[in-house]
């Protein structure tokens, strides 16, 4: 008998009881979807990571990260200095394809003559009008001013009711920030300096100025942080940890302060293996209700075998083998289980894309996390449902094989 045949037959026997056929699918579909759910966030949380803090391999060339921390930190001085680039540039040239600072633009701490008082001030910078402030006296920061780099500034309302009496008092005042005077044109509403998620609040800084005058002259040559490119296939957790071991004895401010390398493609591995570890584990749970459902699906073959006793006599009769009945209802298995797996499969991922967002609030920092469904995914899916079927199936199938026809014509 064609394995065609014995496909059709055994779709018009599940159709012909098809309330315990669809509960029996359920049963495979739920096990499956909560499996390829939690793979999918894990995997997705996972490739985040990398995304985020990764040194890029996968676009062709990889990115590392050197940070400067002053001993006194309150202390203005800069780690890096352009002299420092072009060291770095002479001693790793063949092996550093490009080196640049990198300047931060939330949360910096800087000295500010506001008024007639110098005082330690925070400062986020703006390339473009933000929405995300609240303005009670004077306006915002416009898309013309951010362009062309006017010395403009927003001041937060504390700092200039306690400056200024009041914030109307506050527009049209000087702030100046290391040789740049700023005219305050608008003062807004305070926010805390933390947000809800534990980060730090870009808007939660003394005052707002444009980025573009903010980093020019000697400050845009000045940081505290450099970023390392190199070639893909370079070793680029080992050549940065040579650079920071140069910095360290050679660096500008070394006297001052300390060089550390972040090496977050080790640190990332780790947490991928603890992240497969933990997914594994929860996905070993969820694949006991798979058992249980693999059980479902036995219960459901043997009554089937009992019920058509007849029609396997029949069958017996006008010619089929033990092997064609016994191929039959685990065809019949195979295709339950693999239809409970392909629908689990697909609502798994839709269930993940779903969930994801939700984390990605929770967690905040930033981070926006994608479900990540991989063909490995499918793969497992439809192997394990199909497994399923055939564990399961198989001693049903066996006991409608050994029937007697004899026994069944009695």
């Amino acid at each position: 008998m064609r394995v065609s045949e014995l496909i059709r037959t055994a779709l018009r026997s599940l159709r012909a009881n098809k309330k315990r056929s669809f509960l029996t699918i359920i049963g495979i579909m739920i096990g499956i979807a909560a499996v390829i759910t939690i793979l999918g966030i894990g995997d997705g949380i996972t490739q985040t990571m990398y995304d985020k803090f990764g040194n890029n391999a996968k676009r062709g060339q990889q990115t590392t990260e050197i940070y400067y921390t002053p001993d006194n930190e309150n202390s203005a001085v800069n780690g890096f200095n352009q002299q420092d680039l072009t060291n770095i540039d002479n001693q790793f040239g063949g092996e550093v394809r490009r080196v640049r600072i990198e300047h931060e633009t939330a949360n910096l701490n800087t000295h500010a003559e506001i008024g007639d008082t110098l005082k330690r001030t925070t400062v986020s910078l703006l390339n473009k009008p933000t929405t995300d402030v609240k303005m009670i006296a004077g306006h915002n920061l416009s898309a013309g001013q951010l362009a062309t780099g006017e010395p403009v500034a927003l001041m937060k309302e504390s700092l200039a009711k306690k400056q200024y009496g009041t914030a109307q008092n506050a527009i049209g005042t000087t702030a100046t920030v290391g040789s740049t005077s700023y005219r305050v044109v608008g003062v807004y509403r305070g926010q805390a300096e933390y947000s809800t998620d534990g980060d730090e609040n870009k808007y939660g800084v003394d005052l707002l100025l444009p980025k573009k005058l903010y980093y020019q002259g000697d400050t845009a040559s000045q940081g505290n942080t450099i970023k390392l490119t190199f070639d893909q296939g370079e070793n680029a957790g080992r050549l940065s940890r040579k650079v920071e071991k140069y910095l360290k004895k050679n660096g500008s401010a070394a006297s001052q302060g300390t060089y550390t390398y972040e090496d977050m493609e080790k640190a990332l591995k780790q947490f991928s293996s603890q992240m497969s570890i933990i997914t594994s584990f929860i996905s070993l749970i969820a694949a006991i209700s798979l058992f249980i459902a693999g059980i479902g699906v036995m219960n459901m073959m043997y009554i089937s075998v009992s019920e058509r006793t007849q029609e396997i006599g029949i069958r017996l009769a006008v010619g089929a083998t033990p092997a064609n009945i016994m191929m039959q209802f685990l065809i019949e298995a195979v295709v339950l289980t693999v239809t409970g797996g392909l629908l689990g499969f697909l609502g798994g991922a839709g269930l993940a894309h779903l969930i994801a967002p939700l984390l990605s609030h929770s967690i905040g920092s930033g981070i926006h996390i994608h479900a990540h469904i991989t063909l490995n995914a499918f793969l497992l899916a439809f192997g394990t449902s199909a497994a399923v079927g055939l564990v399961f199936g198989i001693l049903p199938a066996r006991q409608a094989a050994n029937k007697n026809l004899i026994d069944i014509l009695r």
